[in-house]
């Protein structure tokens, strides 16, 4: 899942057994809205976490003109360690799992299509991006 400032706007789905860097390129391409083209003054940047630190993670971040910004495993543990007051910090994509799963047929699958599993999902991120842009006067 993509997001910016806490509102999903991409989605690739795959079973649970799936690494999330082999769904990389499938959440980048489903982003909707047009990307403006990246310049020297402007480039536009990715933060992932520990594990996307692959190889073809990257290339395929310089492939789509993308700045990455990937935590190298045991980067975080070493820091634990050296500042004891320090605490990880919850991304923001995993906030946006605790929302998806506050619907209950998502929790737990009752679809057996994919295909209404899939519309299930995507209407919950649009009522989370509605929760979120506070046009229920609700936020975060």
């Amino acid at each position: 899942m993509c997001e910016a400032a806490g509102i999903p706007v991409g989605l690739a789905t795959e079973g649970a057994n799936r690494n999330d860097c082999k769904l990389a390129e499938a959440t980048i391409q489903s982003v909707p809205v047009k990307r403006p083209q990246p310049t020297a003054e402007h480039p536009q940047g990715v933060c992932l976490d520990k594990a996307y630190d692959h190889e073809f993670i990257r290339d395929l971040l310089k492939d789509l003109d993308f700045t990455p910004h990937i935590r190298s495993r045991g980067e975080e543990a070493k820091e634990l360690r050296e500042d004891l007051g320090h605490r990880a910090r919850r991304w923001v994509v995993e906030r946006i799992h605790s929302w998806i799963n506050r619907y209950r047929g998502l929790l737990i699958r009752w679809s057996k299509k994919d295909e209404n599993h899939d519309a299930l999902l995507k209407f919950s991120l649009a009522l989370i991006t509605w929760q979120q842009m506070g046009v229920m006067g609700i936020s975060g």
